[in-house]
């Protein structure tokens, strides 16, 4: 049975399977209604009628059941303000922005929690009996979820020690990449291909942010053996002040470093700017095509690979 077919089954079960618990429900329901004052709906209500009979469990809790959906409500748009008002205070900044985003991972669960101890109260759960539970659900916790716990930590010390922030561009197991989202749990980090790696906090060992400063984006250029070295290095001198300026991503120097190596048939010669991490790949492609217009005005030879035929004179 090929993957097509198998979905097809499993549709086909779970259609199946909704329509039996709405024959159910409706038949619990309206049994009453359907065959008043008979044996069969008497059967009907003592069986399947405690479980389905959604008119009788409506009409005997609507009040409770209205309280319950306006604790929903409130505590929806309650939320929602919450998130707006952090939104609105860390707005500026990549430190502000993560922060923001841990405060509205709290926000969401806290939320949660409130909502449904107050529908829990509105049942008639007790509050001491709540309390008790939220206790003991803690300690079960604490033994059983210590990685849980271990990735809230974690995730606390990564924001406040500074380790990263969203937007940096870090590595982590062997991925590199911008990071998204850190919460309370998990830290997302998008890669250059739009790849998305969700990864525990606690399994984050030894990341590396190279947005902690300006990185170096290194161009090699090369040169026939043909040219005057000592030309070519003043005409690069001379004009690095005018390719920054056309560069606007290059946000600190831009010096001539040298010969790179002796190739077998160019002279590499490497120009290094800094910038953004983020940016570091634009600006080698932007210094590509400079370094490419100025040899081009200078009549600087950029060599390129080459095959000589040497052919035998026939006698």
């Amino acid at each position: 049975m090929n993957l097509k077919e198998k979905s097809k089954n499993e549709k086909i079960r779970i259609i199946v399977l909704y329509s039996v618990i709405l024959l159910l429900v409706l038949i619990g329901s309206f049994a009453n209604i359907i065959f008043p004052d008979t044996q069969f709906a008497a059967i009907i209500s003592n069986s399947i009628g405690k479980f389905f009979n959604i008119i009788d469990f409506f009409a005997n809790n609507y009040v409770i059941i209205l309280e319950s959906v306006t604790v929903v409500i409130f505590i929806w748009i309650l939320n929602k303000l919450l998130i707006l008002v952090v939104a609105l205070l860390t707005k500026k900044g990549q430190r502000s922005e993560t922060i923001g985003r841990l405060l509205n991972s709290v926000i969401s669960y806290l939320s949660v929690l409130i909502a449904i101890f107050l529908i829990l109260s509105a049942w008639g759960v007790q509050t001491p009996t709540l309390l008790a539970g939220a206790g003991i659900l803690g300690l079960a916790l604490s033994f059983g979820a210590q990685s849980l716990i271990e990735d809230i930590f974690c995730g606390l010390f990564i924001i406040f020690e500074k380790q990263f922030q969203v937007g940096d561009i870090v590595e982590v197991l062997n991925t590199r990449g911008t990071v998204k989202e850190i919460g309370l749990r998990i830290t997302k980090i998008e890669d250059f291909e739009g790849n998305l790696l969700i990864i525990n906090n606690s399994d984050i060992r030894g990341a590396i942010n190279t947005s902690a400063n300006l990185s170096l984006s290194k161009c090699d250029i090369s040169v026939s053996y043909g040219q005057d070295i000592e030309k070519v290095e003043k005409v690069i001198n001379e004009n690095l002040h005018d390719i920054a300026k056309k560069i606007p991503l290059i946000k600190g120097k831009i010096t001539y470093a040298g010969v790179q190596q002796l190739a077998d048939s160019s002279v590499v010669l490497r120009i290094i700017a800094e910038t953004d991490e983020i940016n570091k790949f634009k600006v080698l492609r932007s210094l590509n095509r400079e370094l490419k217009i100025l040899f081009d005005k200078n009549q600087i030879e950029i060599p390129f690979p080459q095959l000589v035929i040497h052919q035998k004179e026939q006698k």
